[in-house]
């Protein structure tokens, strides 16, 4: 009997324990260690801060999911990863014991890198559920009492998607209240040029975004290192492209919400060889971490170099498809393992992106994610928008249903009408 434990329950987590535990045999075991025992739709979280969602409406109770289909829930949450120990140190003080361990933790959400940033300071997020909850709060007294509005990211923000997509919400939403007009809005982002996404753009995301943003009045400023908030300010140095400063923008605001850098969760930061010094999980072609060989890492705790330089910290986003990609490959080589052969499967890291905008969006494909690309396609269209809802409902339906696979395969591409993007290649022998 094998035991196989994964760290996480969202977008990757809930997809990897579904297609997992369709490639064990009878007798092995499979646990999921989360910090709570709900799923909640991260891409809805911009429509939960302005209230177009309520939480309820995205959250899934994984308890009676998970039990339906054999998969046991361990909801106190990782303490500490034991890797040489092959075990996990759970919250309350128990260990669990596994053969194979995944980690799709997500990240940890750095505010302190940036004093006065974050929800238990000056600005707002939309990361969490409940960080967009407090933000429809924020912004419901925006409504009451109009004024300027500070969106975007600080530097080494690694999702970049998002802060656009807010942006363009709030606009969006404001202009339904009747009170745009006494909202001026500001994109920050350290992004050396607009559309750069961390990919260096995709297709004519430069042009398309910059477009839109000149369309709804949103003033931005690039290459933009965020370095303190006050309440009611933010201050941003926008520098050369050698780093030097250019100028410095003191920026007031009345609402503002800035996404903050990601690292590594405390579970396995800082732990020699399995990850590096952000805290990120060290993994190879096959998913695989190199150091201890039956762990296995998916999703945005993964380490992934930054494409091309850029005057300030500019990292790579994991997308829904790539993610998928990356769980696709973990399944088929965890199975090979257990059959005593060596994992051949290599995930191929696509991305395909929905970028909504309250009432219009922005849709990308990337093959693959990281350029040279072999698709590199990007369209804007009042049709995004609805694909975004479709996918939505598609994705949460399925999570109920406890078959939450190749999502992207079966809507999102059809919808796109690109075709099939191979999400794994499977390694011939020499």
């Amino acid at each position: 009997m094998t035991h196989i434990v994964i760290l996480g329950a969202g977008l990757g987590g809930i997809i990897m324990a579904y297609e997992m535990k369709r490639k064990l045999r009878r007798e092995d075991r499979l646990t999921v260690v989360n910090l709570g025992s709900s799923y909640s739709f991260v891409p809805s979280n911009p429509w939960v801060a302005v209230g177009w969602r309520q939480p309820q409406d995205i959250t899934v109770d994984l308890v009676p999911v998970l039990k339906q289909h054999g998969i046991a829930l361990r909801p106190e949450g990782a303490r500490r990863v034991q890797p040489a120990q092959n075990r996990v140190e759970l919250n309350d003080g128990s260990l669990l014991d596994y053969d194979f361990l995944i980690i799709a933790t997500g990240p940890a959400l750095a505010f302190d890198e940036v004093p006065g940033l974050g929800p238990d300071a000056h600005t707002q997020s939309i990361c969490q559920i409940g960080h967009a909850t407090q933000a429809k709060t924020a912004f419901d007294a925006l409504v009451k009492r109009p004024g300027p509005i500070v969106v975007g990211a600080v530097q080494g923000a690694s999702c970049y998607g998002p802060a656009y997509e807010y942006a363009f919400i709030l606009d969006t939403a404001l202009r339904n209240a009747r009170v745009r007009d006494q909202v001026p809005i500001t994109f920050v982002t350290p992004e050396p040029y607009i559309g750069h996404l961390g990919l260096d753009g995709v297709g004519d995301t430069k042009g398309l975004l910059e477009s839109a943003l000149r369309e709804r009045h949103i003033k931005w400023i690039t290459n933009a290192r965020t370095t303190t908030v006050e309440p009611g300010k933010l201050i941003a140095e926008e520098v050369h492209d050698d780093g030097t400063v250019k100028a410095t923008h003191e920026l007031p605001f009345a609402f503002s919400m800035m996404l903050p850098a990601f690292r590594g969760v405390p579970a396995i930061a800082g732990i020699e060889g399995l990850t590096n010094p952000r805290g990120f999980v060290v993994i190879d072609k096959h998913q695989r971490n190199p150091a201890f060989p039956n762990v296995f890492g998916i999703g945005v705790c993964v380490a992934i170099p930054p494409v091309g330089k850029s005057p300030l910290a500019v990292g790579v986003p994991k997308t829904g498809f790539m993610i998928e990609s990356m769980v696709t490959a973990t399944a088929e080589n965890i199975a090979a393992l257990l059959k005593g052969e060596e994992p051949r499967a290599v995930a191929t890291w696509n991305a395909v992106c929905l970028a909504d905008f309250g009432d219009d969006g922005i849709a990308f494909v990337a093959q693959p994610q990281i350029p040279p690309r072999n698709v590199n396609w990007a369209s804007r269209g009042k049709w995004v928008h609805a694909a975004k809802i479709g996918f939505e409902k598609y994705f949460l339906l399925k999570v109920r249903q406890g078959k939450a696979d190749t999502f992207y395969e079966n809507l999102v591409l059809n919808m796109l009408g690109v075709g099939k993007l191979k999400d794994i290649r499977i390694e011939t022998a020499e």
